[in-house]
């Protein structure tokens, strides 16, 4: 299959059912909860939160952050609101200059054509949405007539500009674009250029491209200072190894992303058995300009212990083909087995590195398959 062919290329559904087939299949600890789900969302709560006045401070916002169903009631009660109060406004002013009740040539009215409410709310549509007054319309006779006709107008300009605002807005959100940019079902550890290396694969199915596409790498762990402070997510930035040599990377076809499990690596002390042990959980977001509106947008996902494969590596998925590169998207989250060491990175450096260590140890490398227990750490990848 040619690289993005299509919106949602089929084979990207089958990719997701080779993964559920191929790979081995864990269960999730009761009751451990994911900091961020496989589909990107945060897994957090704010709770207890006093000044919800903020809120309305920032009203545009909160529409637009608001769900479709709540965000299209408060779009259809603004007009109808809006129109109701005036249609009001237009019968007092009617009733006040005796419009209902007197009949004669000779009697010019404010708005002619008003007889009751239902006349005056009918004027009130025709004068917000400007279809046309017909028979309805404001003559010269009352002052104020013509102000109320002003305030509606520029009341009615508004409401428009912010509604239709956020309509729009919410319909070309930058999440939206985040669908069809796709990443492994499971990361890897294994080794790459004689080093150990965590890695996953990200990819995008559209056409257009993601400008300026960036991965930064950073650990959120729980931790205790030296005064006894307990800091539940302490954040640590941590290098990261990308196919291009910087955090930018040129998203045409999909990439694997390498971190190096060196000294100033927060898994440089863990082996196979010992990254599930900890509990881990790998946060990978994804950031950068969408090419056809200019919208930053953000992809995210993760990775429990589970499903870090150690001793694995992604199979090829790009080939030439007729004189172009063909991308085969049902083996984006293809592993196979390679030889890798159990022991962790520290271990492989202490020992003289990958050569020595076999000849000292007398180690025959192999795949892992560790068992599960649990503590509580967290990696991003942002």
């Amino acid at each position: 299959m040619l690289s993005r062919k299509g919106l949602i290329p089929d084979d990207y559904l089958l990719t997701r059912l080779a993964e559920d087939v191929q790979q081995p299949k864990f269960k999730a600890k009761a009751g451990k909860a994911r900091f961020v789900s496989k589909n990107g969302t945060c897994n957090v709560a704010h709770t207890n939160i006093r000044e919800q006045g903020r809120f309305l401070q920032d009203v545009f916002t909160t529409l637009v952050d608001l769900k479709w169903l709540h965000t299209l009631i408060i779009f259809t009660m603004s007009f109808l609101c809006s129109w109701l109060l005036f249609g009001m406004v237009w019968w007092l002013i009617a009733f006040a200059h005796g419009d209902l009740y007197q009949r004669g040539d000779d009697f010019v009215p404010c708005v002619t054509d008003i007889h009751s409410f239902s006349s005056a709310f009918l004027f009130s549509i025709e004068v917000q949405v400007t279809i046309g007054f017909g028979g309805r319309m404001v003559t010269e006779e009352c002052v104020s007539a013509i102000i109320i006709l002003i305030i509606q107008n520029i009341v009615g300009l508004v409401i428009n500009a912010i509604m239709l605002g956020c309509i729009f807005m919410k319909t070309a959100q930058a999440n939206r674009r985040a669908e069809t940019l796709i990443f492994s079902k499971h990361a890897v550890v294994s080794i790459r250029n004689n080093k150990l290396c965590f890695m996953i694969r990200i990819g995008d199915l559209r056409k257009s491209m993601i400008i300026s596409a960036t991965v930064r790498m950073q650990v959120v762990r729980r931790s205790t200072t030296e005064e006894g402070e307990v800091v539940p997510l302490d954040q640590i930035d941590i290098h990261m190894d990308n196919p291009v040599g910087t955090n930018g990377v040129f998203l045409v076809s999909p990439l694997i992303i390498c971190h190096v499990i060196d000294k100033e690596s927060p898994l440089y002390e863990l082996s196979a058995t010992d990254l599930l042990q900890e509990d881990i959980e790998v946060i990978v977001v994804l950031e950068g300009v969408v090419e056809t509106t200019g919208i930053t947008t953000q992809a995210r996902t993760s990775y429990v212990g589970e499903e870090i494969l150690w001793g694995q590596r992604f199979v090829p998925t790009v080939s030439a083909e007729d004189g172009m590169y063909a991308v085969d998207y049902s083996k984006f989250g293809n592993t196979v087995k390679v030889p890798t060491p159990c022991c962790s990175a520290k271990k492989l450096d202490e020992g003289g590195g990958i050569a020595q260590f076999k000849v000292n140890e007398g180690v025959t490398l192999r795949e892992i398959k560790p068992k599960i227990k649990h503590t509580h750490t967290f990696l991003f990848l942002v």
